[in-house]
This record gives C-alpha cells, sequence and structure tokens, in this order.
C-alpha cells in the first residue's frame, strides 16, 4: 500500500496516480530546468520555442526541444572538451514523467558542484562507488524482479509489469546511443517496448549517481498528482487513481478547546452590584423625630 502523500505539500491535479510510471508527463518543464537555472546556467531559445542551456563551462548541454525533429522531448549531453564529441548523453522522451527529468538535473546540478570528477566519471564495474548496478540495486530492493528478454539484455522490472529497465551487454556505437533508443540503458512504460508510454535513455559512460537518481524517483511508491484529463486514455483501466482531497483541519489543542470554552461562559457581575436605586432596593430607615 503506498503511503498517503503530504497535505501539506503543493498540488497540482485532482487525482493521484500510482504507481507513478503510469502518470505520463506534465504540460511545463519549468521543474526539471530549475535546478540548472538557480546555478546561474544560460538559457537561449529559438523562433520555434525549443529552449537551450548551457554550463559557464560549456561542458553541459540542454535541450528541451518540443519543436524537435523526434520526440526526444529532453536531451543532455555533456563533454570532457566543449569541441569534441559528447561524453555521454541522455533523452527523456516526450511523454515521460516530468519528475524523472527533475531527479535526474537536481542529481545533475549537485554533481556539477562537485566538479568533472562527479560530472564526468565514467561507471565501473569493480568501483565500490561508481559500479553501474547501484543504479539497478535501487530497483531490486524495492520489489522490482529480474528479467531476461534478450540474450545481450539484462533487465529488471516493475511489479505490475508495466515498467523496466533494460541494461544492453556488448559494444553499442557511441553515435546510436546519442542520436537513438540503441542506447546502453533504457528505462520506458507501458505494455510494449515498441510503443512504450514513455521512455528514457542513457549512454554507457553515463555516470551511475545520476543514474541512480532516476531509479529512485521511478521506483518511489509516493503517487503523483495529475490532472484527470491530461492521463493516457488506457491508464485509466491500469493505474490506481485517487481523488485529491482538501486536507482537514488540524486537531484542536487542549489550549484551543480552553479558549473555546471561555468565549462561550457568560460574565459574572460582583456580589455586591445591585443596583442603587432599583426596585428591588430596601426603603430607606425613617429618621429621627425632631
Amino acid at each position: 500500500m503506498s503511503p498517503a502523500p503530504d497535505p501539506r505539500s503543493d498540488i497540482d491535479g485532482d487525482v493521484y496516480v500510482s504507481p507513478r510510471h503510469l502518470a505520463g508527463s506534465l504540460a511545463i518543464g519549468d521543474p526539471a530546468l530549475a535546478p540548472l537555472l538557480a546555478l546561474g546556467w544560460d538559457l537561449e531559445h529559438d523562433d520555434l520555442g525549443n529552449v537551450y542551456v548551457n554550463s559557464p563551462d560549456r561542458k553541459i548541454r540542454l535541450g528541451f526541444l518540443p519543436e524537435g525533429e523526434d520526440d526526444g522531448l529532453w536531451r543532455i549531453n555533456a563533454y570532457k572538451d566543449p569541441f569534441g564529441p559528447p561524453a555521454w548523453g541522455v533523452c527523456f522522451n516526450d511523454s515521460t514523467p516530468t519528475e524523472f527529468v527533475t531527479a535526474f538535473t537536481t542529481a545533475l546540478a549537485e554533481a556539477y558542484e562537485q566538479g568533472p570528477d562527479a560530472y564526468l566519471t565514467r561507471p565501473v564495474a569493480d568501483s565500490a562507488e561508481h559500479n553501474p548496478f547501484h543504479a539497478v540495486v535501487v530497483l531490486v530492493n524495492r520489489g522490482w524482479q529480474l528479467d531476461r528478454p534478450e540474450p545481450d539484455t539484462f533487465a529488471v522490472k516493475a511489479p505490475d509489469g508495466l515498467a523496466a529497465l533494460h541494461f544492453t551487454t556488448g559494444h553499442l556505437a557511441p553515435e546510436g546511443e546519442l542520436a537513438t533508443r540503441a542506447a546502453r540503458w533504457e528505462i520506458w512504460a507501458g505494455t510494449s517496448l515498441d510503443r512504450p508510454l514513455w521512455y528514457a535513455t542513457a549512454s554507457t559512460d553515463t555516470p551511475v549517481a545520476l543514474l541512480k537518481a532516476v531509479t529512485e524517483c521511478v521506483s518511489d511508491p509516493a503517487p503523483l498528482p495529475r490532472w484527470r484529463q491530461d492521463t493516457h486514455s488506457y491508464v485509466e483501466g491500469m493505474a490506481q487513481l485517487t481523488p485529491i482531497l482538501p486536507p482537514s483541519p488540524p486537531a484542536p489543542t487542549p489550549l484551543d478547546v480552553k479558549r473555546a470554552v471561555s468565549s462561550r461562559r457568560p460574565a459574572t457581575l460582583p456580589a455586591a452590584s445591585v443596583p442603587r436605586w432599583s426596585t428591588t432596593s430596601r426603603p430607606p430607615l425613617p429618621g429621627p423625630r425632631r
């Protein structure tokens, strides 16, 4: 059972979608851009509405491409040399839940502040810190199951079978990893890998910390808020949609109860407050005769 969302958090939607890998994308990209813009990265845009964000040293570039040539809405590349080929590349398609992209850009911002050794470190199988399967262990610990859909593919799939992460073994062409879905890592949701609800890819040398940030967010048991009319058509029958209700008022404290009782208690008059000339006053005693 998923934990109840925190009613004090900011909510944008009228239903909670669970599991979250069926939530779909938000209509805006601002939340995912915010961690990088907060560091002072440059933002540019073209006449079509595409947005480009560059790190100050030009070694990391992000493209938010709603008018791109394909469905790759988010493309992030990192470079050892600003004028050389990318060291690694990541792509999120246009239906990927924006929270997953935000998890990646947040981890990327943290890595950038630490320096090139953090955002350009290649995964190493025999490394305690940079072992690529650290990103997979997160999923297994949260109930995802091992799978082997093809001889050259290692995979884990979500408990409901509607999301999976694939790791392709063997040699891959660097150009293909950056420009197509034929990348080392692919995480997706839906009933078919050929036509997924959404997908995200990462090339061979993508740092493990960035991959792990995504797998932790994808497998988080907390639901995501969405407007019901924006949910994918077939999600209605596969995801659990829970109406978002306004938060209940907080329970009164003992001090609140005491104050309420005091406000309803009638004021009491002093003991000797009978009006001087009221009808209940005793007549004056006769004075002495002259």
